[in-house]
Parts: structure tokens; sequence; C-alpha cells
């Protein structure tokens, strides 16, 4: 596995010294390297960053209001000559903290924590899969599709029934069936979206998942056992 990254340093020797530890690790991928925060910001616009090797005073704007005005923010590991900066970085929620000179052993070891981080949260995002935002009692709530059971309408608004709670949604059945994959989802009724998941036993009225009956439309069966694959 390769981290892309960027060095964000105004020194032209510092920038050197950490572009040749970058380059001879083989689990780093240099996107650039640049002497200021504007030129990095730029260049993360069109480029997927996971790690930014970044000095913290630097003219203009230092390191810190550099992740400050990151939308996305990758993880980082500052470098910087002060002690002092280490409560503040770390605050930051910084991956690590060096000290130059940096030291080979000690640069390994920070590289080896961002990839293990790395891993760690993609391994997570594969095990709970795809999500959707919802927003519910003013607030935005994300909820995994593989955890909703069946979606229904509720006058003007549309219950969500997922395996830990129900919330409803201000939303039409139609606008919420379009952010949910066709492949999983299936529109039974007028009134109901259901995860084919879940369904546990069928009949030519009714899908059941657990102890509810959801009704089938009229022409909604054979969508069903199309889409259960059932001959």
């Amino acid at each position: 596995m390769k981290l892309n990254c960027v060095i964000v340093d105004d020194s032209s020797l510092q920038r050197m010294v950490i572009t040749k530890l970058v380059n001879n690790h083989t689990n780093l991928n240099l996107v650039g390297d640049f002497s200021n925060a504007i030129e990095a910001k730029n260049c993360m616009i069109v480029h997927n960053i996971d790690l930014i090797f970044l000095d913290i005073e630097m003219p203009v704007i230092n390191g810190f209001d550099f992740i400050d005005g990151l939308k996305v923010k990758p993880q980082v590991i500052f470098i910087t000559s002060k002690a002092e900066y280490a409560l503040r970085a770390f605050d930051y929620d910084a991956t690590d903290y060096l000290q130059k000179p940096i030291q080979l052993e000690r640069f390994n070891a920070s590289v080896k924590r961002a990839v293990d981080s790395h891993m760690l949260k993609r391994e997570n995002q594969e095990e709970e899969g795809e999500h959707i935002f919802i927003k519910s009692n003013l607030k935005k709530l994300k909820v995994y599709t593989n955890r909703i059971k069946w979606i229904e309408a509720y006058g003007d608004y549309v219950k969500v029934v997922t395996e830990e709670d129900t919330n409803l949604v201000l939303s039409t059945m139609k606008s919420f069936e379009k952010d949910l994959s066709n492949e999983r989802f299936i529109r039974v009724h007028k009134s109901y979206i259901i995860n084919i998941d879940k369904v546990e036993r069928f009949n030519s009225k009714f899908a059941e998942i657990g102890v509810t009956k959801i009704p089938l439309s009229r022409n909604k069966k054979e969508d069903l056992i199309k889409a259960l694959s059932i001959s």
C-alpha cells in the first residue's frame, strides 16, 4: 500500500531532506513538495492526498491555519524544530510530530503509524459499507444502508426503520428511493420500500421482515421474486 503525500515547508533544504526520505520509503508516493500552503492547497484540489508532511512556522499561512482551512483533512505529520508546538499539534489530531533534524528510524515509525491508521479506516469503511445521511429532528444522521430494514410513507414524512432505531425524515418516497441502491432496495408498495436482504418469508400478499408483514402490491410479487433470484 502506498499513501499519496505532499510536503509543505518553506525551507528548500528541509524539503530536500524530507523528499529523499519519502522517495526511499516503499509505502509513500510523493505527489508534490511546496514552499507554502497556498500551492499545496491548489494541488490538493485536483489530487487525493492521504498524508501531509507539514511545517508549522511558515510565512503568510502557518501549518495550523492551513489545516483549519481544509474541508477534507488528510493525516498530518507535523515537522518543526520547536517542541512547544507538540501539544497543539495533537489537538489537531495529528498522526505524529517530528522534530528537526529528522532521524530515519523516527521517520519510519511515523509513516508506519500513518499506514496502519489508513488501513484501519479503510477496513472499517468496507465493513460498514455504503451509507446515506438523513435529517431527523434537526440533526443529520449517518445511516448505513445495510442496516435499513424498510422505509415507510408516513404522511409528509418517511419512516426509516433500521436494526437499531426508527427515524422520521421530511421527504417523499420517490425522492428517498433515488438515494438507495436498486440492487438491494425495492419498492413493493406505494407506501413501502424494503431491503431485500432482510426479507425472511413472503407470499402473494406480504413480505415478512422479522415479525412485521409488509404489504405487496398486486404487480410487485414478480419484481420481488426477480430481486431475490428465486425461480
